[in-house]
């Protein structure tokens, strides 16, 4: 689409640096054409505060703030958690809150009639991904802008300069400008001194954590809860019910007063370069271990290496962009199927960034201490495990008499 046909933008508006400045610079290079920010709500809290007046003051005609935690919690979250999906570690938190988001954009993007939809992803992350892969899924013939595809500014530095030269209010400095991304199941560090992969994380430094403390500042006594799942998806905590969004809210709690979810890695991002970030998923990460730990009761063998082979699949296609996707559709009909029987409690200690197991109960649980028991048993013939070894390790030995008498003839 000619820029001069294009009158109304809907832009993807946290209120972080980029967005920010996207405003006014749409204003200035698209004819002054109406921008219309939208906010998803997928749990930043504080970070809403404000965001209305900021947004338009700075030449937005007006701001949706969509509420979209439960959505996000119980059709995002709860689907990967249950698939035991992990990307290098990483527990997923900015790869699946952009669909989401992206997908509300485009539905108020058609009610307002807009021309195009922008977003302020750059052009070297993966999130310009996620953003316009769900766009193509929800509004194919929608015109994309991604101004760091288009402006002349290079660096983060030159985008301070730019929101200083036209009044834009910021809430942070040249040297706190870490780049984060916040919802209700994460927070992400990049940038500044954590370029260097050889510097160490300050998780001590005083505000650098947000959602919790550095296991060294944790408490010096243990903190036991307990964890209560139906089919895979969180239901209680410490024998209350809850829904899943409080229990990760009441978790994240816990587990950053103990040090929990706290990781540092080089990843291998989707346009084809590494980036060094860390991550705080204080109940993410327990919710994580619980079910896996849950699991090791509930699934037998052959289901249980199966689904951690396509958990890789699964994270792979989260990570990518490919949410709203036929086969992270099929999957997830395979992990629901993979979790009838995944129902029980398990009971956890949290000391200083460690998550220690400490009881799982089922009533489909396939652990059995009377066949396991290294004691008398009068269920388990140890005699039958002759026959058994002697056909799977057939192959081996005729490989093995096949091997010897070719070996005699030369």
């Amino acid at each position: 689409m000619n820029k001069k046909d294009i009158k109304k933008v809907v832009l993807a508006y946290s209120g972080g640096l980029d967005t920010s400045i996207i405003i006014p610079w749409l204003k200035e290079n698209y004819n002054n054409c109406e921008v219309i920010a939208v906010s998803g709500n997928v749990g930043q809290a504080d970070e809403l505060e404000g965001l209305e007046e900021k947004a338009i003051k700075t030449g937005a005609s007006k701001l949706y703030i969509e509420d979209l935690t439960e959505e996000f919690v119980n059709d995002f979250i709860v689907p990967t958690v249950k698939a035991g999906a992990l990307y290098e570690e990483y527990m997923l938190g900015t790869s699946f809150a952009r669909p989401i988001i992206a997908k509300r954009i485009c539905e108020i993007a058609i009610a307002e009639g807009a021309d195009a939809i922008c977003h302020g992803c750059t052009g070297k992350g993966n999130d310009q991904v996620r953003f316009e892969l769900t766009i193509k899924a929800f509004a194919p013939d929608m015109a994309i802008i991604a101004p760091w595809r288009e402006w002349s500014i290079k660096s983060r530095e030159e985008e301070i300069e730019y929101a200083e030269a036209h009044n834009v209010p910021l809430k942070i400095n040249r040297e706190t400008n870490y780049s984060k991304d916040k919802n209700l199941w994460h927070l992400s560090h990049e940038g500044l001194d954590l370029e260097d992969a050889g510097n160490e994380p300050q998780y001590e430094k005083k505000g650098f954590l947000e959602m919790g403390v550095s296991p060294l500042q944790a408490p010096d006594v243990p903190t036991y809860i307990t964890l209560d799942f139906e089919k895979g998806v969180p239901v209680a905590l410490n024998g209350e019910k809850m829904s899943a969004k409080e229990i990760i809210l009441a978790l994240n709690k816990v587990g950053g007063e103990n040090g929990i979810g706290l990781l540092d890695i080089v990843e291998n991002r989707l346009v084809g370069m590494k980036c060094r970030g860390v991550y705080e998923t204080p109940g993410g990460a327990i919710l994580y271990f619980a079910h896996n730990y849950l699991e090791t009761l509930c699934l037998d063998k052959m289901t249980m290496h199966k689904k951690q082979e396509l958990a890789i699949t699964f994270a792979d296609l989260v990570y990518n962009g490919q949410w709203y996707t036929p086969l992270r559709e099929a999957l997830s009909a395979f992990v629901d199927k993979t979790q009838e029987n995944v129902t029980g409690k398990v009971k956890i200690k949290l000391y200083k960034g460690n998550m220690i197991k400490a009881g799982a109960w089922s009533d489909y649980s396939l652990y059995s201490e009377e066949i396991a028991t290294f004691g008398e048993d009068n269920v388990y013939n140890q005699a039958d495990s002759a026959g058994f070894i002697n056909l799977f390790g057939l192959p081996i030995k005729v490989q093995a008499q096949v091997n010897a008498k070719n070996a005699k003839l030369k």
